[in-house]
C-alpha cells in the first residue's frame, strides 16, 4: 500500500491527530501516521499499564507470525527497531481482509502499521501488554519464499552478506542500539568534562602514524584516457634518443654558421643561412619538447622526469589520503581550546582479513593540554569505566540478549569495569610477569619473550585476562617501538606511553604525553626518519604546551562491551580488502 494510501486512509478516519489526543505517546516525526514507538510502551516503569484501553498504532515489521484458531485469529510479534522487545499484536481475519487476509502479515519481514486498543496480558505472561488490532493502515509485503532473513538462526557471515537487511535481526539490531549508547555516552563523557567536539579532516597529506598504508585520494584516474592520447603520441626511446641527437647536432650547426656570417658580414647568404639553421633547431627544439612531454605519460598518468607521479596535476597538487588518525590536527586545537576530542572515521589500507581489522573504522582520540601521563591514564580508565556503566544503565535488553545468546559474561565484565580500578603496570613488570608465564609453561605462539618486543593481542589479553583479571594500564614502553611524537622519558630508553589492555579484546585504548621539546622532538624525528608539516613543529616554537592523549578504537570498544568475536559484525557495513558493498 502506498503511503498517500496510508494518507488517505488517515484522513478517511479522521485519526490523524486521535492517538495523540487520547494521550498515548506519538512518535513525534511520526504525527502524520499517529505512530508510538514500541519502546514507549513496553519499556515504561509499568511495561504500558497505565496505557491500556487507549487506541494506539504502532508501525514496523514483522519478527513471527503465526495463525491460531483454526485460522480466525493470528498472532504478530512487531518490532520497530526502538528496542529490542517485541509487541505482541492480535489480529481478527476480519481486520486482516482489507489488506488481503491474515496469510499476508504473518511473513516474517512484512511491514505494518497498526491501529488498535492497549490491552493488559493475563498475569504470568512476559509483556504485560499487547495490542488488540482494529484497523490495518500500511502493509508493505514480504515473499517468505525468497527474504533471506528466514526465522531461523543464521551465521554472522551469511548477514555480512545481507548487510542491507541484518539490522532486523536480534544479534546486530542488539549491537547496533549498544553502538548507539556508546557513542551518546562517549559524547556526554567529554561534553561533561569541558571537552570541545573538533572536526578533524577526512583528507590529509601527512601520515601521523607513520605506518605508510594509507588510502591514496587523487583524481588522476579520472584523466587517464585523456593521458593515454597524450602517450600515444610519444615516440619509441631509440627514436626520442635520435631526436636528441639531432637537437645536438643542429645547435653545433647554428654555432658555426653564426661564426661564419660574423666572419663575412657582408655576405647575405651567410646570413641567410645562419637564420635558416636557427629556424631549423627552434623547430627540432619544439618537436623535442612535445615527444618529451608524451614520454612522461605512462600509462596514462603523468611522470616527472625522474620517473614519480606528478602530483602537481592532481586536485591538490599534492599526494593526498584518507586519515588515518586525527591527533595532529587534535593536537593544533588543544594548544588553543585546551581540551579537546575528536570522533570520527579513520582508514588504513592494510590488507588484512584478521577479525580485529577493518579498513574504516572510527575513533574517539582526545588531546589535554596541561596534562601527563599520569593524568591522561586516568582520563582514559574514567571515559571506559563511564561507558560500561552507561551501557549498563541503557541497553539491559540488549545486554541479556547477548548474555544469553553470544557471551555469558558480557554484563558481568562490564559491571565489573565500572565499579573496579585499572591496574597499572609498567611496560617492563609486563614483560617480567609475562616470562614467568613461560616459565611456568604457558604456551603462547610467540613465546619469544623479552624486553624491547611488541606485545602481541595474546601477551596483552594474558595480563588482562589471567594475570589481573581486570582492565590494566601498561606504561613507559621502549622507544624504538613506539611513535616518534611520544615523550622520551629521563632514562633515554621509554616514552610515556600507555595502553590500556581489556579481557576479551586486548588492546583498547593507545595513548602518550607529547613531546613537547623541540630539539628532542626533532632529534627523536632525525633518529627515526620521519617528516611531518613545520606547522607540527610551530607548536613547539610558538607557546609550547605539555599535553598527552589517547586514541580508542570505537568498534573495539563495542566487541569488549557485546563479546563480538569479528570486528565486522559491530560496523554497520563494514569495509574489508576485496569488500566494498553497500
Amino acid at each position: 500500500m502506498a503511503a498517500d494510501g496510508v494518507a488517505d486512509q488517515l484522513a478517511q478516519a479522521n485519526l490523524q491527530d486521535g492517538a495523540a489526543a487520547n494521550g498515548a505517546p506519538v512518535a513525534p516525526y511520526s504525527a502524520s501516521y499517529g505512530r508510538s514507538t514500541i519502546k514507549t510502551l513496553l519499556l515504561a516503569p509499568d511495561g504500558g499499564k497505565s496505557m491500556v484501553g487507549q487506541t494506539l498504532r504502532i508501525g514496523g515489521w514483522i519478527k513471527t507470525g503465526r495463525e491460531a484458531g483454526g485460522g480466525a485469529w493470528a498472532f504478530l510479534e512487531v518490532n520497530d527497531g526502538s528496542c529490542f522487545d517485541n509487541l505482541q499484536v492480535m489480529i481478527d481475519k476480519e481486520v486482516a481482509e482489507p489488506v488481503g487476509g491474515l496469510k499476508k502479515l504473518v511473513p516474517t519481514g512484512t511491514c505494518v502499521l497498526i491501529e488498535g486498543m492497549l490491552a493488559e496480558t493475563p498475569e504470568g505472561t512476559k509483556q504485560a501488554v499487547e495490542l488488540k488490532a482494529r484497523q490495518v493502515l500500511h502493509l508493505g509485503p514480504c515473499d517468505a519464499a525468497t527474504y533471506p532473513m528466514a526465522k531461523k538462526k543464521q551465521s554472522m557471515e551469511f548477514l555480512r552478506e545481507k548487510a542491507h537487511l541484518r539490522a532486523r535481526t536480534n544479534t546486530i539490531g542488539a549491537v547496533a542500539r549498544i553502538r548507539n549508547a556508546l557513542a551518546f555516552a562517549t559524547h556526554t563523557f567529554f561534553q561533561q568534562q569541558g571537552f570541545y567536539y573538533v572536526h578533524t579532516p577526512i583528507i590529509t597529506a601527512s601520515d601521523c602514524e607513520g605506518a605508510g598504508e594509507m588510502f591514496q585520494v587523487t583524481t588522476l584516474l579520472g584523466k587517464v584516457e585523456e593521458g593515454n592520447q597524450l602517450a600515444a603520441a610519444a615516440l619509441p626511446a631509440d627514436e626520442l634518443q635520435q631526436l636528441r641527437d639531432q637537437v645536438t647536432a643542429q645547435g653545433v650547426a647554428v654555432k658555426d654558421a653564426k661564426a661564419a656570417a660574423a666572419a663575412d658580414k657582408a655576405n647575405t647568404e651567410l646570413a641567410a643561412a645562419a637564420k635558416a639553421a636557427v629556424d631549423t633547431l627552434l623547430s627540432l627544439k619544439r618537436q623535442l619538447a612535445e615527444a618529451e612531454e608524451a614520454a612522461l605519460w605512462v600509462g596514462g598518468i603523468k611522470r616527472t622526469p625522474t620517473g614519480e607521479i606528478d602530483h602537481s596535476q592532481d586536485f591538490f597538487s599534492r599526494p593526498a589520503y584518507l586519515t588515518v588518525s586525527g591527533q595532529l590536527q587534535g593536537e593544533y586545537f588543544a594548544s588553543g581550546l585546551s581540551n579537546i576530542y575528536t570522533f570520527g572515521p579513520t582508514f588504513r589500507a592494510e590488507n588484512s582479513h584478521t577479525s580485529r581489522h577493518l579498513a574504516e573504522f572510527w575513533m574517539i582520540e582526545p588531546e589535554i593540554a596541561f596534562c601527563d601521563l599520569v593524568d591522561d591514564m586516568r582520563c582514559a580508565e574514567d571515559y571506559v569505566r563511564f561507558c560500561c556503566q552507561f551501557v549498563l544503565d541503557r541497553c539491559m535488553p540488549d545486554l541479556q540478549f547477548i548474555v544469553k545468546m553470544i557471551d555469558k559474561e558480557a554484563i558481568n565484565r562490564l559491571q565489573h569495569v565500572a565499579s573496579s580500578s585499572f591496574t597499572r603496570c609498567s611496560y617492563t613488570e609486563g614483560i617480567e610477569l609475562l616470562q614467568e608465564a613461560v616459565a611456568k609453561g604457558h604456551d603462547f605462539e610467540d613465546k619469544n619473550i623479552h624486553w624491547g618486543m611488541d606485545l602481541g593481542t595474546e601477551h596483552e589479553r594474558y595480563l588482562a585476562e589471567v594475570v589481573f583479571k581486570q582492565p590494566v594500564i601498561v606504561y613507559n614502553y621502549p622507544k624504538h617501538i613506539k611513535a616518534f611524537y611520544m615523550r622520551l622519558n629521563e632514562d633515554g630508553k621509554t616514552v610515556a606511553a600507555m595502553d590500556v589492555l581489556v579481557p576479551k579484546v586486548g588492546e583498547l585504548i593507545g595513548g602518550s604525553q607529547r613531546e613537547e621539546r623541540l630539539d628532542v622532538l626533532e632529534a627523536r624525528m632525525k633518529e627515526m626518519n620521519v617528516a611531518v608539516d613545520d606547522a607540527y613543529l610551530d607548536l613547539r616554537r610558538y607557546g609550547s604546551v605539555p599535553h598527552a592523549g589517547f586514541g580508542l578504537g570505537f568498534e573495539r570498544l563495542i566487541m569488549f562491551a557485546t563479546g563480538i568475536e569479528n570486528i565486522r559484525d559491530v560496523i554497520p557495513f563494514p569495509r574489508w580488502p576485496g569488500n566494498v558493498a553497500f
